[in-house]
């Protein structure tokens, strides 16, 4: 009974171990793998410990070359993707207009719709249009992609957001501008900081509607599809770690950055007067 009672009290954190353990295993193994010497094409066995690939991260021809165009591509896209999304996400929440209700639910179509539909689409636009497909076709077609969940992301913390504190900033006499450089868009941040992050994972990642609209350009999703064909380089699993390890580095930065502000705002509060 002792060891029933105590699983039911840590029942919760364990399934979320597991889960985690689960989620994080496909990274731990292109980890480990990144370190192995395959004696044949494939890395799919583990061999014997080596660290030429990470020596020689663009060993591989075309590797470092298709990722920096989807790092380009991410990054415009993502741009592209915050400005306009945070723009209709105030426009949603601040605004009443015609057609506003069809907008709201126009927003969740890609969200919801299978990508190879939003591929094709695209695709039968582009060349209806005589566009030559390649580096814009896929910028364009991940901004639009990425766009909508820019716009949940960013409405959902401009919903939270208290009005009274930008009618304050009025009251002192701040102007539209300096209400809104001052206490509106700090207050958003966070929101547009997470629909920037995700809008950045979303492009980078993306293969469906990149294969529709790329034509002859290949990205770093691409590559590895057809690395996998003929054999996968050591150097893929390279350049997912870092990527890997790159991305938990900056989390756990953020987090410590929170951390410290909040213990900042604490102590002020704890030191001013009643």
């Amino acid at each position: 009974m002792t060891f029933v009672n105590w699983l039911k009290r840590r029942l919760v954190v364990i399934a979320g171990l597991l889960t985690l353990a689960y989620l994080l295993l496909p990274n731990i193994v292109v980890t480990v793998f990144s370190f192995n010497q395959p004696k044949g094409r494939f890395n799919y066995e583990w061999q014997e410990f080596s660290t030429e690939a990470w020596q020689d991260p663009c060993g591989v021809s075309g590797l470092c070359g298709s990722l920096t165009l989807s790092l380009r591509i991410a990054l415009w896209a993502t741009l592209g993707a915050t400005l306009l999304g945070t723009m209709i996400a105030f426009a949603l929440v601040r605004y009443r207009f015609r057609a506003r209700g069809a907008v709201n639910s126009l927003i969740f179509l890609p969200m919801a719709m299978p990508e190879v539909v939003m591929a094709a689409s695209l695709l039968t636009l582009f060349l209806n249009m005589g566009a030559r497909l390649g580096f814009w076709t896929i910028l364009i077609a991940h901004i639009m992609f990425c766009l909508s969940f820019v716009v949940v992301a960013v409405k959902a913390r401009v919903m939270s957001m208290d009005p009274r504190l930008e009618q304050a900033a009025q009251d002192l006499y701040a102007g539209p501008f300096q209400t809104f450089v001052r206490v509106t868009l700090p207050i958003a941040a966070p929101g547009i900081a997470a629909g920037a992050l995700l809008a950045f994972a979303l492009s980078f990642d993306d293969f469906i509607i990149t294969n529709f609209n790329a034509g002859s350009t290949v990205t770093f999703p691409m590559f590895v599809w057809g690395s996998a064909q003929r054999g996968t380089p050591v150097q893929i699993n390279v350049i997912g770690t870092a990527m890997f390890v790159i991305a938990v580095v900056l989390v756990l930065v953020a987090m410590a950055v929170g951390n410290r502000r909040d213990r900042r705002k604490a102590q002020k509060t704890h030191r001013s007067p009643l």
